[in-house]
């Protein structure tokens, strides 16, 4: 768990809700709690590089970005509707005593 760093702590982020971040090396990240995990993706949609976290998170583990529509699978970082042509990159997560850790990217 040496590579893993703690980000924000688990009330910080109830279902559906999206949590920008910051890691100490200064990564933009994005946190999202769908429901049955905690997953963290890059900040910025592929598409036109808008803030994931203003988006949603919709059912099926999926986040949508707010100003076109893009969406992707977030634990994976597939894109899976239109206009999102590249994959989102992912992190690894863990939910320890009580705070998200987020590890090298999956």
């Amino acid at each position: 768990m040496d590579e893993y760093e703690a980000l924000a702590r688990i009330d910080q982020l109830p279902e559906g809700a999206l949590l920008a971040v910051v890691t100490s090396a200064g990564e933009r990240l994005v946190l999202a709690n769908d429901g049955s995990a905690i997953r963290a993706v890059q900040a910025l949609c592929p598409h036109q590089e808008f803030p994931l976290a203003d988006g949603s998170v919709l059912p099926g583990g999926r986040i949508e970005c707010a100003w076109h529509g893009a969406q992707y699978d977030l634990r994976t970082g597939k894109p899976l509707h239109h206009p999102a042509e590249h994959t989102l990159v992912t992190y690894r997560v863990a939910v320890r005593d009580g705070m998200i850790l987020v590890g090298p990217r999956a």
